[in-house]
C-alpha cells in the first residue's frame, strides 16, 4: 500500500472518530437540557412535584398510602391530619389542613360521619341509631357542603368531591340506604360549583361483599382500599393533565 492510501485511510479514520464524538457530545447536550435542566449556577434543577390534599375519614385514610404508592413521582400526596370527621369539624379545620401549601388537587369528602347516629359526636365508638342523635340532618349538611366548597373553591386547586360509600344492613350507628340521601344533596352542591364527582359509591358497590371488613362495618379490607385508590389515582392523574 502506497503512502498516500495510508494517510486517506488514516483522515477517513480520524474524521469518524470526530463526528461520533461530536454526535454523542450534542446528545449529551440535548439529554441534559431535557432531563436536567440548570440553573446559571450549574446547579441541576427539578421542578417540584404536584402537591395534592386528600381530604376525608378512615375511608381516606384507608386508600390514601396506596394512592402514594399508584402515583409515585408523579405527585406529592397528603392526607388532612387525623380523621375529618363530619362537614361542622371540616368547617373548623379547614383553614389549618389548606395550612401555607398551594394545592394543586384537593381530593375530599364527608358523608359518612355526618349521617351518623351517635351518644357524643366526636367519639367513634358512641354510635347508636336507636337512641343516639344525628350528628347533621340533610339540610344541615348541604349548607356545611355550601360553606366548605366556597373555601376550597378559594385555594385555585382542582376539586374533586368522592361520594360516600355504601353503608351496610346491621351498621349499628348508621342507616343502610342514608349514604344515597346524602350523596344526592352533595352531588346537587358539586353541580352548583362545578366540582368532578369520583364517584366511590357505585365503584365499590358491585364488589362490597368481596371487599367489606366485616358484616355490618362501613370499612374496607387491605384490598378493598387498594381498590378504592385505584380509582382515586386515576381521578387525580385526569385532574393534573
Amino acid at each position: 500500500m502506497v503512502k498516500n492510501d495510508i494517510e486517506k485511510i488514516g483522515f477517513i479514520i480520524y474524521n469518524r472518530k470526530m463526528k461520533r464524538r461530536s454526535f454523542i457530545k450534542r446528545t449529551s447536550l440535548w439529554t441534559a437540557s431535557v432531563f436536567m435542566p440548570l440553573s446559571l449556577t450549574g446547579r441541576i434543577l427539578f421542578k417540584p412535584l404536584p402537591k395534592v390534599l386528600i381530604i376525608g375519614d378512615s375511608i381516606s385514610i384507608g386508600y390514601t398510602p396506596f394512592v402514594k404508592q399508584i402515583l409515585g413521582v408523579i405527585a406529592g400526596v397528603y392526607h388532612n391530619p387525623g380523621n375529618g370527621r363530619y362537614t361542622g369539624f371540616g368547617l373548623e379545620k379547614l383553614d389549618e389542613w389548606l395550612g401555607e401549601k398551594r394545592w394543586d388537587v384537593i381530593h375530599f369528602n364527608w358523608g359518612l360521619w355526618d349521617l351518623c347516629y351517635r351518644d357524643n359526636a366526636d367519639n367513634p365508638g358512641s354510635k347508636d341509631k336507636m337512641n343516639g342523635t344525628l350528628t347533621h340532618t340533610l339540610e344541615e349538611y348541604r349548607e356545611n357542603l355550601e360553606k366548605l366548597v366556597s373555601k376550597l373553591k378559594q385555594t385555585g386547586a382542582g376539586l374533586i368531591f368522592a361520594t360516600t360509600t355504601p353503608v351496610p344492613e346491621g351498621e349499628p350507628g348508621r342507616i343502610a340506604g342514608d349514604e344515597i340521601k346524602y350523596n344526592k344533596v352533595a352531588l346537587e352542591v358539586m353541580s352548583k360549583y362545578q366540582v368532578p364527582i369520583n364517584d366511590l359509591h357505585s365503584w365499590i358497590l358491585p364488589k362490597i361483599d368481596k371487599y367489606q371488613k366485616a358484616p355490618g362495618d362501613v370499612h374496607f379490607t387491605e384490598e378493598g382500599y387498594r381498590y378504592l385508590a385505584r380509582r382515586v389515582s386515576q381521578m387525580i392523574m385526569q385532574a393534573l393533565e
